[in-house]
């Protein structure tokens, strides 16, 4: 087992103690750096650093990064989302790290969604504002992002609404 433990600190960002969410900063208790390649090469990262490495995850609408050295989660509801986070990424650590022989590692960034293909999924491109966005191009950008889903526009039909599942799935991380 590569990562068994972390120091883990929650905390409201600084320039805006207003915000709703927390932040979550993992300080690692082992070194994970060379198991960066295997874990991007799994889950495909939506961006790779070699020098500090680092591989960015773009997940229901959270960055989370993993450092050689820490975990960084931001827009967390509270605490045990950051655990449940923290939970799948050692899992997912610790396997990629026993299956390194037959993981090809990889540091490029795997494909991602993008909004002018779920706009053209969307009924009223004009923006309706149902969603309680302002426009539709809004929604989209949202939804790539994980935060919004198909589910979240009022205006999609069932088949529209399954083709926008669809696409989406297909970049789709879970923990």
């Amino acid at each position: 087992m590569l990562l068994q433990s972390w120091q883990k600190s929650i905390f409201r960002p600084e320039c805006n103690p207003g915000f709703q969410s927390v932040h979550c900063i993992a300080h690692l208790d082992q070194d994970v750096g060379e198991a960066l390649p295997y874990l991007n090469a799994q889950l495909g990262g939506y961006s790779y650093q070699t020098d500090p490495p680092a591989v960015t995850f773009r997940v229901h609408g959270k960055l989370i990064t993993v450092h050689n050295d820490r975990i960084a989660i931001n827009a967390l509801a509270d605490e045990a989302e950051a655990d449940k986070i923290l939970a799948w990424l050692q899992r997912e650590i610790n396997h990629v790290w026993e299956d390194r022989a037959e993981i090809e590692p990889s540091t490029r960034c795997a494909p991602q969604p993008q909004p002018i293909k779920v706009l053209k999924l969307l009924p009223n491109k004009a923006g309706c504002r149902r969603c309680g966005q302002p426009t539709c191009l809004v929604f989209a950008t949202l939804a790539v992002q994980g935060v919004l889903g198909a589910q979240d526009c009022p205006e999609l039909g069932p088949e529209a609404r399954q083709a926008l599942e669809s696409y989406l799935g297909e970049f789709a991380l879970d923990w």
